[in-house]
């Protein structure tokens, strides 16, 4: 791992990592924010996914989410959204490729070969977190927007009782019956929509259900709401399922971090009282 930037904000630290994946078989880059509270005994940790196009920056940098982080003693991992490098498969769209991992493993080529974000989320990265850092493992919570609220609801359907909470700003909430979701799945995974289960929140919940309430918030202005995310099917799915859901929708607001900033404080300590419980 070498460190590629580090900064000091609201007294804990941000730091930003670059590793050899062996999951992925490519170069990585992670961000992690440390309080100050690690400085003296590990801390429990909140894995944030992010959504299409983005990297660990876009929350770093846009959300704010230093402040309360540091002030209720949370570390923050934001790993990148997919497998990175010139010898990693790729597509000139921006929801198909590099920057649209999806947290899923991969079967068809050429995408099987690097794409295994869930692995690496799940798998690879948490080892190294846990040999370089601060972090209370045994204290692990999820959340994400758009793609990476996809991901975080699926990653803690998938691994009941690993998270002790999740949540999820905008998530792609039925990605089988989007246009996002079905172009993704249908290259990373083939033409068998059975596949595309094991990756659709609206199809786990009905197999597996979590303690722990899951928390979305919602923008009714954001501008892919009915044709991409479809909040409402997965609160159907839980509703049918007896999955606790607390599903916020926020009138005036769109997708971006603007909307994102707003609300992090209330997703931290929707954590950050799962992680200290």
């Amino acid at each position: 791992m070498q460190t590629v930037s580090e900064w000091t904000c609201f007294g804990g630290d941000l730091s930003v990592h670059d590793h050899d994946s062996e999951t992925l078989d490519c170069s990585m880059r992670f961000a992690v924010f440390e309080p100050p509270q690690a400085a003296e005994e590990p801390v429990p940790v909140l894995w944030y996914l992010s959504g299409l196009t983005c990297t660990w920056a876009n929350v770093m940098e846009k959300s704010g989410l230093q402040r309360k982080a540091s002030e209720l003693g949370v570390m923050i991992v934001a790993p990148d959204t997919s497998p990175r490098g010139d010898k990693v498969a790729d597509d000139e769209a921006y929801d198909l490729g590099q920057g649209a991992g999806f947290y899923l493993t991969a079967t068809e080529d050429p995408w099987a070969k690097h794409y295994k974000m869930d692995q690496y989320v799940m798998e690879e990265l948490p080892s190294i977190i846990r040999s370089n850092f601060a972090a209370d493992m045994r204290r692990q919570s999820i959340f994400g927007h758009s793609m990476g609220g996809h991901g975080a609801l699926t990653l803690a359907l998938k691994n009941p009782g690993h998270f002790r909470s999740v949540s999820a700003f905008a998530p792609i909430a039925a990605p089988s019956q989007v246009p996002w979701g079905e172009k993704a799945f249908k290259a990373y995974l083939g033409d068998d929509e059975a596949a595309w289960k094991a990756y659709d929140a609206c199809e786990l919940v009905k197999q597996q259900q979590l303690e722990t309430t899951i928390l979305i918030d919602q923008g009714e202005d954001d501008q892919f709401l009915e044709e991409q995310l479809k909040p409402r099917l997965f609160e159907e799915a839980c509703r049918e399922a007896g999955q606790p859901l607390a599903i916020r929708m926020r009138p005036g607001y769109d997708h971006s971090y603007y909307f994102i900033s707003t609300f992090m404080d209330d997703h931290i300590m929707h954590h950050a009282k799962a992680l200290y419980a």
